[in-house]
C-alpha cells in the first residue's frame, strides 16, 4: 500500500510549508516528504497534486452525532431551553436512529476532511439496543478514526439536575458499563482506530461522586476524560449556586484538571482559569458554531493559545451546529476571535493548527497524527484549491478565509475514504438517505 502525492503545495503545520513538494505514504505511515520532483516508488499509487493544497486530516474533538436526526429544532432557543425542549425526543433514540446518524455525522465530516472525530454520546434509555456498539460499527465501515466518549447522566430534575429523571442512569450502571466498552473496545496502539474516554456529561447533570468515580476509573484504565464546561454564564450561575465555586474551580476540587483531560467549549473562563488550563495541559475543544446558534458567548481561544493551553475544535452535536464541517469551524474561529480582538487576533494558519493538531493535543496523539511529518500516521487532506480559487494566491488562506474548498482525496492510514467528494468506503447517497431516515424513526417514536 504505497501512494505518492507530487505536485501539490504542502502544509505540514509543523514545519515550514512547501510552495512544489511531495509526499510519500507506505503502509499507513509517512515515509517521505520535500520540495521538487517526486521519487519513483515502484507499485506506487501517484496522484497528481497540481492546483492542490495538501494538509493533515482534520481532528474533531467534540460532537453528538446521535444529534444528526435531531437538525433544525428549536432554533431560537438559549442552550437550557434547546436541551429542556430535546430531552424527551432524544429519549426515544434507539439503536438504529443512532446508527444512522452516526454513519451520516462521520459520512459529512469526512467529506470535509476529518479523518479523525471524538463523539460524546451521553444518553442511554433503557431497552433501545446497543446504542455503543451502532455507534463504533458506523466508523469503523466508513474507515475513519474514531474516539467515542461513553457519556453519562446520574443528577436528573428531582436531584436539582437539568435532565429529566427518565433519562438518567444509576452510578453503579454507569460505571458498570463505561468499564465494560472500555475493556471490549479501547486500542492503545500507535495507529489505533478506536480509542475510548471517559465523559459524565456535565457539571448540571452529574454528581461529584460520578465525577470523581469517573476520573479514578478513566486512570485506573489509561484513558483519558472529557466533559462540557463553562458553556453559559447560566451554568456559571447554576455552579456558583448549587457547588460555591466557578466551574473550573469545582473541576480542580474533583481532580478534573490535567493532561488527561479536555473540556467541550470553555468559553466563560476568567484569567485564573486559564492559567491552570495551561500549568496542568487541560485542554479545550472551540465548537465556535454551536456557541453562536445557541448566544452562549466567544471562547478566549486566543487567550488560552499565548498562555500554552492545548486548544482543538469541535463541530458540536448536529442539532446545535447543522451540517458545520470541520473545514468551516476553522473559518469561524478565526473570524470570531477577529471580531472581538481585531484582525491579528487569529490567523488562517493558527485556525488550521486548531483543526489538526491542536485536536490531536486534545485527544493524547500528538504524536501520531495532527501534522504531515515522516514516522506520522498517513492521514491526509488534499484540497482542490484551482480554479475559481487560483485568485487567491495563498492556498491556506483560500482554505481557511473562503467557503470549504472540493475535497480531491482524504486518506486515513493510506486509505482513500473520499475521493472527488464522494465517499469511497460506503455507498455515499446510501449514507446520506440514512442520517434522514434516523430522523424519521426518531421523530415518528412520539407519534406511536
Amino acid at each position: 500500500m504505497k501512494t505518492v502525492i507530487e505536485n501539490a503545495y504542502i502544509a505540514p503545520v509543523a514545519g515550514p510549508e512547501i510552495p512544489s513538494g511531495y509526499l510519500v505514504a507506505e503502509n499507513g505511515l509517512i515515509t517521505a516528504l520535500g520540495s521538487g520532483p517526486a521519487p519513483r516508488i515502484e507499485g506506487a499509487e501517484r496522484v497528481n497534486g497540481t492546483g492542490c493544497l495538501v494538509t493533515p486530516g482534520l481532528v474533531n474533538t467534540h460532537h453528538h452525532l446521535y444529534q444528526w436526526a435531531s437538525q433544525g429544532l428549536f432554533q431560537d432557543a438559549t442552550l437550557f431551553e434547546w436541551l429542556t425542549g430535546l430531552y424527551q425526543i432524544w429519549a426515544r433514540m434507539d439503536a438504529d436512529v443512532v446508527y444512522g446518524a452516526a454513519a451520516a455525522g462521520l459520512g459529512w465530516l469526512a467529506l470535509t476532511g476529518c479523518t479523525t472525530s471524538s463523539d460524546h454520546h451521553y444518553l442511554f434509555p433503557k431497552g433501545r439496543g446497543d446504542l455503543f456498539d451502532a455507534e463504533i460499527r458506523a466508523a469503523r465501515e466508513l474507515g475513519i478514526r474514531f474516539h467515542p466518549c461513553r457519556g453519562s447522566m446520574d443528577r436528573g430534575q428531582s436531584d436539582g439536575g437539568l435532565p429529566p429523571d427518565e433519562v438518567v442512569e444509576s452510578r453503579d450502571d454507569i460505571l458498570a458499563h463505561t468499564a465494560e466498552v472500555i475493556d471490549t473496545y479501547h486500542d492503545p496502539s500507535f495507529d489505533s482506530m478506536l480509542r475510548v474516554a471517559v465523559a459524565p456529561c456535565s457539571p448540571f447533570s452529574v454528581t461529584a461522586e460520578l465525577m470523581t468515580e469517573s476520573a479514578a476509573l478513566a486512570r485506573e484504565k489509561g484513558v483519558r476524560l472529557h466533559t462540557h464546561l463553562a458553556e453559559t454564564l447560566d451554568e456559571e450561575e447554576h455552579c456558583k449556586e448549587q457547588m460555591g465555586c466557578t466551574p473550573v474551580e469545582y473541576m480542580g476540587k474533583l481532580g478534573w484538571l490535567g493532561d488527561d483531560v479536555w473540556f467541550a467549549h470553555a468559553v466563560h473562563l476568567h484569567d485564573a482559569d486559564i492559567r491552570r488550563f495551561a500549568e496542568t495541559g487541560t485542554g479545550s475543544a472551540h465548537c465556535p458554531t454551536s456557541n453562536a446558534r445557541l448566544g452562549a458567548g466567544i471562547a478566549r481561544v486566543t487567550d488560552l493559545i499565548a498562555a500554552g493551553a492545548p486548544v482543538g475544535l469541535g463541530v458540536d452535536g448536529a442539532a446545535s451546529s447543522e451540517l458545520t464541517s470541520m473545514a468551516g469551524e476553522m473559518r469561524q474561529a478565526m473570524l470570531f476571535q477577529r471580531a472581538v480582538r481585531g484582525p491579528k487576533a487569529l490567523t488562517a494558519r493558527q485556525a488550521l493548527e486548531l483543526g489538526t493538531l491542536g485536536g490531536a493535543r486534545n485527544l493524547g496523539r500528538q504524536n501520531e497524527i495532527g501534522s504531515l511529518e515522516v514516522g506520522k500516521l498517513a492521514d491526509i487532506a488534499i484540497w482542490r484549491v484551482d480554479g475559481f480559487r487560483s485568485a487567491v494566491a495563498d492556498p491556506v488562506c483560500a482554505l481557511v478565509f473562503g467557503p470549504t474548498p472540493p475535497l480531491a482525496r482524504l486518506i486515513v492510514g493510506g486509505h482513500t475514504v473520499v475521493e472527488n467528494g464522494e465517499l469511497r468506503t460506503v455507498a455515499h447517497d446510501a449514507t446520506g438517505r440514512a442520517g434522514a431516515d434516523a430522523r424519521k424513526r426518531l421523530l415518528q417514536e412520539g407519534t406511536r
